[in-house]
């Protein structure tokens, strides 16, 4: 799989590609790609603003880009089994390993959210919130070191550390805006 890294320098090929497209129009699947890639990144300002810069006709000719923003939208609301349904879908070939990270990252975070928030949680709560049958979650639970007692399907979660979010340095935010500014006016 590939690495935070990797995802972040195919956002920023694929906003150059957008950037530099005839007429300022991209493909659609440069938008959903770069779609996909602010969704894995959780970076819900970037995915909104480019929802809205897509042309509607390259919205209805391409159905995984509202597939794609259906998947955003359950991202903010936290809605983890809506996400997971829409995760489930048949995705192009151009989206899947994006598809594949995403419902990775997802499980990641939902796994930091509960360890975080509770001391207990049923198996069948927990399973909903990472999108695996209970079994594969109790599983899954027991893999990160948590205990899971059978008799009564409970999960004891232990409190982990919050990994930090990958933050954009204030100097390259700043080149970002004057490119794109520069793009505008010219």
């Amino acid at each position: 799989m590939a690495s935070a890294a990797d995802f972040l320098q195919l956002g920023n090929q694929l906003e150059i590609q957008e950037l530099e497209s005839p007429s300022g129009i991209a493909t659609a699947q440069v938008y959903g790609q770069l779609l996909a890639v602010y969704i894995l990144q959780n970076d819900g300002n970037n995915a909104r603003y480019l929802w809205k810069r897509i042309p509607a006709s390259v919205k209805t000719a391409s159905p995984e880009l509202a597939l794609l923003w259906n998947v955003g939208q359950k991202m903010w609301q936290r809605d983890f089994p809506g996400i997971y349904d829409m995760l489930n879908k048949e995705w192009p070939d151009h989206l899947k390993h994006l598809i594949v990270a995403i419902a990775e990252s997802t499980r990641k975070r939902a796994c930091c959210l509960v360890s975080q928030a509770y001391s207990s949680i049923s198996a069948e709560d927990f399973a909903t919130f990472v999108g695996m049958s209970v079994d594969e979650a109790v599983e899954a639970a027991v893999s990160h070191g948590w205990e899971a007692d059978t008799q009564t399907r409970m999960i004891l979660p232990k409190k982990t550390a919050v990994p930090a979010e990958h933050v954009v340095p204030s100097e390259q935010q700043l080149e970002r805006l004057t490119d794109f500014v520069s793009f505008l006016e010219n």
